[in-house]
């Protein structure tokens, strides 16, 4: 079996895992929150951050709801992480936003962050933060035991086919739900473009 073949095959799998009823919840949820008046604000750091990034736009642009992409505004993240360091960097920034309990996160990570073993303690604080506030926890994640997973409100689980490609699947699939999510009759308010275009 040729590597492509192998890893599109354990794409395969990666979708035949995905849990459809932790989706929906996500998706509800979303909803939920846009009726409420809340704002989003999505985390990811490396991959996860240009996905965050991306993401960003489908929400505000196809489903109306008011986001942010805390990466995106690279001077103040770097000042920030230069000046008071890496680990508080995105619940200072959600404070600044005077973040409240109508508000909600919505976490891109592979591990989900691991405060023992000192990996992505930016999304643990973060996630601590919003709890505090009384805000909700949304994720979506390579790992079923990492801290975003055990301290959402509703989360998606990219399920680890292959250990060894843990995180190009994690990073891949966040998109696809992602998508799923922007699509989905709960959230989705306006057309895509070329689906408009090719319509006529």
């Amino acid at each position: 079996m040729s590597f492509s073949t192998e890893f599109l095959s354990e794409a395969t799998k990666v979708i035949d895992g995905l849990n459809t009823d932790d989706i929906e919840s996500v998706a509800n949820g979303l909803g939920a929150l846009r009726e409420d008046g809340g704002r989003l604000f999505i985390l990811g750091v490396g991959g996860s951050a240009a996905n965050a990034s991306h993401a960003t736009n489908d929400f505000r642009k196809l489903c109306n709801v008011e986001t942010y992409c805390l990466t995106d505004n690279v001077s103040e993240l770097t000042a920030r992480i230069n000046d008071e360091g890496w680990e508080d960097v995105f619940a200072k920034m959600l404070n600044t936003s005077r973040f409240t309990s109508k508000d909600g996160i919505l976490v891109f990570s592979v591990g989900g962050g691991n405060k023992e073993k000192n990996v992505s303690v930016n999304l643990v604080k973060a996630i601590d933060y919003v709890k505090e506030k009384g805000g909700k926890v949304f994720s979506i994640i390579g790992s079923a035991d990492g801290y975003a997973a055990t301290n959402s409100t509703s989360r998606v689980i990219i399920p680890n086919v292959n250990p060894t490609h843990k995180t190009p699947h994690s990073e891949a699939f966040q998109a696809v739900v992602w998508h799923l999510l922007v699509s989905h009759p709960a959230l989705k308010k306006n057309k895509t473009k070329w689906e408009e275009v090719e319509a006529i």
